[in-house]
């Protein structure tokens, strides 16, 4: 079918509540959630009997810069030092063009499986053109316009000057980033970016402690931040989950009175943090079950794939939520929260979902409810974005069935 197309009405389908619904689209925001077959007969749609319906998922920490980059690097496996050695090596050499090409087919990827928002970070290079990356990511944002929503971040470290970062956001990037807890003087680096970020008038979104014993500088973070009304958002977060409990409260409670949204990415940090431990390896996410209580706004996402900073990944928001159930030790629900409304809430966007008036946008998955969807992250799926199909994917199995068994004579 020609896409994308205008979809008014999505019926038989059943949220992850188990309620089977019919779902009545006007433009891009929902109109009316009704009992299914109920809704006008008139209306065009899609007949989702038998799929699973949920807000469409949004990837709040990518780098669409990097990702597919494994396969030219061929870097050793190893820890964020042994990643970050890897990519600086390689940055050097790559072109507009090739970043380019592998945004390209990574928002692709994201958007068959169902995302219809990303956040990436965007490196600034160290070099005599170092907003090449940007030029190509803004480029490639204005390609998918219509098709899915895409926020822009400013990645870079103490040797890259304020011009840069100026440069960047001239040229249409979104939100200041960084990593401060890498620099050889993290709360100067900290300042400096929170800095750049209120000079400029725009968000930000730093990762923050990246590691299970390094610096703290997310007290600092959300004591500057406190009042701020752009978005703020701390990635990462690894140190909270190795904090004694005092201490992490402390924490919790400056981040919990501010305007500060976090990120936990599972698949990187559970493959970057503890090569140094190889015995009871630590499992190097953030303080999940300690954040969600304290009410503290909370996404989840994949951060890299298949570049130095993660060899696999498949592109798709139910593998971070199924790695939240088994390594974060988060119930079924709030994994997909995290995936989808907790993931847009960092995100400063509107709300979107199966409720009048909200964003219009959807993933709906083959399969019987929440679990099995999560378990299985079937291949058949719809993906609607402000009121418009815009991936439809569905795959056809032959595959030999045992004989059937014959009863003993």
């Amino acid at each position: 079918m020609p896409l994308p197309r205008t979809v008014e009405v999505l019926r038989h389908a059943l949220l992850p509540g188990g309620r089977p619904v019919d779902v009545v689209i006007e433009g891009e925001l929902v109109g009316s959630v009704v009992d299914a077959g109920t809704a006008p007969a008139a209306l065009d749609g899609l007949d989702l009997t038998g799929f699973v319906l949920l807000t469409a998922p949004a990837e709040p920490h990518a780098h669409l810069d990097k990702a597919g980059s494994w396969d030219a690097i061929r870097p050793p496996a190893g820890d964020l030092t042994r990643a970050i050695g890897s990519w600086v090596r390689y940055a050097t050499t790559m072109t507009s063009a090739e970043v380019a090409d592998r945004a390209r087919a990574q928002l692709t990827r994201h958007l068959r499986n169902g995302t219809t928002a990303v956040r990436s970070h965007v490196d600034l290079l160290p070099d005599g053109d170092p907003l090449r990356a940007v030029r190509a990511l803004v480029q490639v944002r204005a390609e998918f316009a219509g098709l899915m929503d895409v926020q822009l971040v400013a990645l870079a470290g103490e040797y890259v000057g304020d011009e840069a970062y100026r440069g960047a956001i001239a040229l249409g990037v979104d939100l200041i980033g960084g990593a401060p807890h890498l620099a050889a003087d993290p709360a100067g680096q900290l300042g400096r970016q929170i800095a750049l970020a209120a000079e400029l008038g725009v968000g930000i979104d730093l990762h923050t402690d990246e590691s299970l014993r390094g610096p703290v500088t997310i007290l600092d973070f959300a004591h500057a931040v406190a009042g701020w009304t752009v978005p703020v958002t701390a990635g990462h977060c690894v140190r909270l989950g190795t904090m004694p409990p005092a201490e992490l409260a402390t924490v919790l409670d400056a981040v919990a009175a501010g305007p500060m949204g976090l990120v936990t990415l599972p698949i990187t940090n559970l493959y970057l943090q503890g090569w140094a431990e190889p015995v009871a390896t630590p499992r190097g996410l953030t303080a999940l079950r300690a954040i969600l209580e304290a009410g503290i706004p909370l996404g989840a996402g994949a951060d890299n794939v298949r570049d130095p900073f993660n060899p696999v990944g498949r592109s798709d928001a139910l593998e971070t939520a199924s790695l939240l159930v088994t390594a974060g030790h988060l119930t079924l629900d709030e994994a997909l929260h995290l995936i989808t409304d907790g993931a847009r809430q960092v995100m400063g966007m509107v709300a979107a979902g199966a409720h009048p008036g909200a964003q219009a946008d959807f993933l709906a998955v083959r399969g019987t409810g929440a679990g099995e969807i999560v378990a299985e992250a079937g291949p058949d799926r719809f993906v609607i974005h402000r009121g418009r199909l815009v991936s439809a994917s569905r795959v056809h199995h032959d595959t030999a069935l045992p004989l059937t068994p014959r009863k003993p004579a």
